[in-house]
């Protein structure tokens, strides 16, 4: 890997830890904002998920730009509606004027789980692929743990009334930079192949040290077949239909391991299992040292082991954990137990669908219809955190256990589903993928 190659995967990947910080950072002001603006429990809820509804908007549309005005180009309207966003929430002036700049940086963080990922993949070579979208979702950990870190740091600076505004805004100084990086990285290579600019994508592919660029350029030139007018078509159609479903199942069960039910409800899900007394801030260093932890060991195996192999492995692992979380609550016995079968679950969801569902959703789909295919992906991925999000507390209310239940037998179903229709795709070129598929 040279130079070229890494500047532009690091800094796209970028995006991923403003995604991460952007989302958790509103974790050290929600006490504040409910007493700068009085809010009720529903108008706190409304402006903490403020952002997820934008997230939802972004994902949908953020393939738009990405195929009009290029991945790199459209990376840089994510660097502006974060920058909006931070300064945005830093100078509110009305309860409305900060929830509209939390659904912008929604709209930027959406955005950002389509392009980050796809941009990385069009760029990165088969071997070293994996592990460069991996460090989008490695981003996204460390983002999450910086914004706990900042928020921690500023809480000491004795900033009284305005230390939430100093929170928030604090994110405009990394948006700002990634927005200034984007300036010296390429545009994809794939994307200007199927523009019809197959000079700059043959100058980017031997800049990145492709050591066969003129062969590899054929062969996207081939898979987009510009001349024809198939470099962008529609993406429902019975051709698609088997990366549609795996773009739409990986997304589900994604979701489906519970991963943010458990992320957004640490505290209440200790509560509900009979601790008096729970250290938030502790429980929050575990699971985040665990979640970056073993995102870094997947990084560092998932060219090797392959994304099947990981996602089957994890099926096993988070079955196994969420099981002794529902076991925990519905005997209401061994509650010692139940920080250590969340972190083992964390740590086995990291291993596995934590690391691979950028990577896979960027590689499964041919180029034309690459942009709509990861925003179909990033989409449902959004749209069922925001359902299971507000379902949660009310399921758990009534049983604790029965929740951790239903996520453990969805881990089953996966194990299954990846075993007989999921296909492995390291090694592989995303041209190559598209004739292993079947797509012509």
């Amino acid at each position: 890997m040279n130079g070229y190659l890494a500047k532009g995967s690091v800094v796209a990947a970028l995006g991923g830890l403003l995604f991460g910080f952007d989302t958790a950072v509103i974790a050290g002001a929600t006490e504040a904002l409910k007493a700068q603006y009085s809010l009720t429990p529903a108008a706190l809820g409304l402006t903490v998920s403020a952002a997820l509804f934008g997230t939802i908007i972004g994902a949908m549309f953020g393939g738009v730009p990405g195929d009009r005005y290029g991945r790199r180009g459209s990376l840089r309207i994510t660097a502006i509606l974060y920058l909006i966003s931070a300064l945005g929430c830093a100078f509110a002036f009305d309860w409305y004027s900060f929830v509209g700049a939390r659904f912008i940086g929604g709209l930027g963080i959406g955005a950002s789980s389509v392009l980050g990922p796809m941009y990385i993949a069009e760029i990165a070579p088969p071997k070293l692929r994996g592990r460069l979208v991996g460090f989008f979702q490695f981003n996204i950990v460390f983002g999450i743990l910086l914004a706990y870190f900042s928020n921690y740091e500023i809480g000491t600076m004795g900033f009284g009334d305005a230390e939430w505004r100093w929170k928030m805004g604090i994110a405009a100084l990394p948006a700002l930079l990634f927005f200034v990086l984007l300036f010296a990285i390429p545009e994809s290579p794939r994307w200007l192949a199927k523009k019809g600019r197959v000079g700059e994508a043959e100058d980017v592919l031997m800049s990145s040290g492709d050591p066969n660029y003129r062969h590899d350029l054929a062969e996207i030139v081939k898979s987009v077949d510009e001349k024809h007018g198939s470099a962008d078509e529609s993406l429902f159609q019975r051709k698609y239909y088997l990366p549609i479903f795996l773009a739409v199942s990986i997304a589900f069960f994604n979701q489906f391991t519970g991963i943010n039910a458990i992320l957004y409800y640490t505290n209440f899900i200790f509560t509900r299992a009979g601790f008096t007394k729970v250290s938030a801030d502790l429980q929050t260093v575990a699971i985040g040292a665990t979640n970056l932890l073993f995102t870094i060991v997947a990084m560092t195996v998932i060219d090797r082991i392959g994304r099947k192999k990981l996602l089957l492995i994890g099926s096993v692992g988070m079955a196994v954990a969420l099981a002794g979380v529902a076991a925990v609550f519905l005997s209401g016995t061994h509650q010692n137990l139940l920080v250590w079968c969340l972190v083992g679950f964390i740590a086995f969801f990291a291993f596995s669908q934590g690391a691979v569902i950028w990577v896979y959703l960027s590689e499964i789909f041919p180029t034309r219809v690459r942009a709509k295919g990861q925003s179909l992906g990033s989409f449902t991925h959004w749209i069922v955190n925001a359902g299971i999000t507000f379902l949660f507390p009310v399921l758990a209310e009534s049983s604790g256990g029965l929740p951790f239940v239903f996520f453990a037998l969805m881990m089953v179903v996966q194990f299954f589903v990846v075993l007989a229709v999921f296909p492995e795709t390291k090694g592989y070129s995303l041209e190559e993928m598209q004739r292993k598929l079947g797509i012509e």
